[in-house]
């Protein structure tokens, strides 16, 4: 059994889809329904026992200072190639802290708590099955392995969510392989999942930890946001956010 030792935060991102409410706040720290959506992972963490905290910023990231006053044992790790790469780089960043992680983004809506707890038997992703079409992620799963990954989704398969856990063994491994695939400029385009699921498949054997789709929301247009806090209702795409 693997225990999770510390937690890396994935918040660097512009969060385009999300404007204009993100043009003068960082998505993670968007509120929804009073409650800034990063704070929902740090609790659920800090419930599970897990303080030991990076968040990885880019954008806006002096609006992320607070954090580090209102959460003990939580630190910022400045990701300089936000802008420019895709959160390979966020990642990239933060390497060293990869071994016996959870890695998550900031941006999602946690409801329950277990879903975040630190024991794992093998590194890999949280996961939803679905019967129904979906366009995300989605792998296929044999005896508790996955065997492959669709990039472009499907039906009846094991929905990737952007919660995972790396032992310190493969922590060890994709860190090096951040910095292989770093190394390359074209490469820096890449989602960091892609490293183990797409550009080393043969060097990893995940797992999945199963969940419920009502366990978390991953809020990715304003439309979403409006169907989960209605107080933004009037914001349209067009209008800057004051």
């Amino acid at each position: 059994m693997n225990y999770v030792e510390c937690a890396i935060i994935m918040a660097a991102g512009i969060g385009n889809r999300m404007r204009p409410i993100t043009l003068t706040t960082p998505k993670p720290l968007v509120k929804v329904n009073g409650v800034r959506m990063i704070d929902t992972v740090i609790q659920g963490l800090h419930h599970n026992g897990i303080k030991e905290i990076f968040v990885v910023v880019g954008y806006l990231k002096e609006q992320f200072k607070t954090l580090e006053e209102e959460y003990k044992g939580l630190k910022l790790i400045e990701n300089p190639y936000y802008d420019v790469c895709n959160n390979i780089s966020s990642l990239y960043a933060a390497r060293d802290h990869i071994g016996n992680a959870i890695i998550l983004d900031g941006d999602q809506i946690i409801y329950n708590d277990d879903i975040l707890r630190p024991e794992f038997e093998r590194s890999g992703y949280n996961a939803v099955w679905t019967d129904e079409k979906t366009d995300e992620w989605l792998m296929n799963v044999e005896n508790g392995i996955v065997k492959s990954c669709s990039r472009c989704g499907g039906k009846h398969g094991w929905q990737l969510y952007s919660i995972s856990r790396w032992s310190k063994a493969d922590g060890e491994k994709l860190k090096r392989h951040l910095e292989e695939a770093f190394a390359n400029e074209e490469k820096r385009q890449l989602y960091w999942d892609d490293i183990a699921l797409f550009e080393y498949p043969d060097e990893y054997e995940l797992g999945i930890m199963p969940m419920q789709k009502d366990d978390i929301i991953e809020i990715d247009s304003i439309e979403e946001l409006i169907d989960i806090d209605n107080s933004y209702k009037g914001v349209k795409k067009n209008e800057i956010n004051d």
